[in-house]
């Protein structure tokens, strides 16, 4: 049982003194008595911690009461060491993110909070399906908002990750804050292993910049009230540049004979100039704003659909830093409103690599002098340069899509 669940029933974390640590089993004899069994090295670094903590306004009360008889979280630990092995093709990640039940629950939430996303949108100026699909992909809907006790996986991770213990630091230092200040009890202070909180998972840092107090309670309750966690995360939003009553992108089609270079990732023309170069809305629909700024992305290369992708993309890109989940949340945005599926079929033979593979591929890369610096597994400008490079030296689109298809045509030689 993790000591969140233990102290089930105390609401005013400013009012816990260390005799009530002792009716839930957390006998103290000075700062953090250790627990049978303990960790003897988690035990020290916790002792040791209270320093920190304690020069960030954090009382012992507080310490004593999060901390207290806590072992590091095992599945934490498990997580934050798994390597991963395969990588899910964006349009399995697509079918299983905006799948008919999570449309169908956006568009029954959208009505019965109607009200709720009408004071929001107004308030913050973001679009309310937007904030209702961020919503739904981190917690579907409220469904799963995670497991762990957040100041366990916290301590866990600042006390032993490999890698950023200043970064897990802060974060635990934040969440007592919160803990302390009464947002949150104890009790719901749950979320990921990784520390992210509440309806629309935000990390401690992010609710502290970002967090929005919806009803006046005095309260930034993105655990158990769902209309402070969706003025946050269109708080959120807003604070990144979200451009109200603006698409997050299109689908286009592609003239036969494009040059794919332009698809790098840098490259940002208006919406009228892609047109010029030969670019059609599918449907042959046309662009609200023409002068709008968009780059072109192809998730899958140049076998699958195309998206001219404009600023309201990348401020989603800000909540979750990867081109499949803000295209995911862009497009359940818009299926929740009424919209229609893509229209391009997705290249299913042409499956992403993993991270071995494409070390694979780097290798063979710089072998065959297109150099892409490093072979360290991850897909950057550089190796997406070297990929071009031999898809046209090689006769094939360059696209830069790493695919199993690309990764046997250099094995084979071909």
């Amino acid at each position: 049982m993790s000591i969140a669940k233990a102290i089930r029933g105390f609401s005013d974390l400013g009012r816990i003194q260390a005799p009530l640590l002792v009716s839930i089993g957390i006998v103290l004899s000075g700062p953090l008595a250790a627990p049978a069994h303990a960790d003897a090295g988690f035990e020290r670094w916790k002792r040791q911690f209270w320093q920190t903590a304690s020069a960030s306004g954090v009382t012992s009360a507080t310490y004593e009461a999060a901390l207290g008889g806590i072992t590091p979280d095992p599945d934490t630990i498990r997580l934050m060491n798994k390597q991963a092995e395969f990588v899910k093709p964006v349009w399995e990640y697509l079918e299983s993110a905006v799948s008919e039940k999570r449309m169908e629950t956006g568009r029954r939430m959208l009505a019965e909070y109607s009200e709720e996303l009408g004071r929001i949108e107004r308030r913050f100026g973001v679009d309310r399906e937007v904030v209702l699909a961020i919503w739904g992909m981190e917690t579907n809907y409220g469904g799963f908002k995670g497991e762990h006790y957040v100041i366990r996986a916290l301590a866990t991770l600042a006390y032993a990750a490999p890698r950023r213990t200043s970064f897990w630091e802060q974060e635990l230092v934040t969440a007592l804050q919160i803990l302390q200040a009464g947002h949150v009890t104890p009790q719901s202070m749950e979320g990921s292993w990784a520390g992210a909180m509440g309806h629309t998972q935000f990390m401690p840092s992010s609710w502290r910049h970002y967090s929005a107090d919806y009803d006046g309670d005095g309260r930034h309750d993105i655990w158990t009230s769902v209309p402070d966690a969706l003025a946050s995360t269109a708080n959120y939003l807003k604070q990144h540049g979200w451009q109200y009553g603006k698409t997050w992108g299109y689908e286009v089609d592609l003239p036969t004979g494009f040059d794919y270079s332009l698809a790098d990732g840098d490259t940002t023309k208006t919406l009228a100039d892609w047109r010029r170069l030969g670019i059609r809305r599918t449907g042959d629909r046309a662009f609200p704003r023409p002068d709008d700024r968009a780059e072109l992305l192809l998730p899958a290369g140049a076998g699958g659909p195309a998206f001219l992708m404009l600023k309201n993309f990348f401020v989603i890109k800000r909540y979750n830093n990867a081109d499949a989940y803000a295209l995911a949340v862009g497009h359940l945005a818009d299926r929740i409103r009424g919209g229609d599926a893509f229209q391009a079929a997705w290249p299913r033979n042409a499956l992403p690599l993993s991270r071995e593979q494409t070390m694979m591929l780097q290798t063979l890369l710089n072998r065959k002098g297109f150099d892409v610096g490093e072979a360290d597994g991850l897909i950057g400008p550089a190796t997406k340069r070297g990929i071009r490079a031999y898809q046209r030296a090689a006769g094939l689109t360059p696209d830069g899509y790493a695919s199993v298809l690309l990764l046997q045509s250099i094995q084979s030689g071909s």
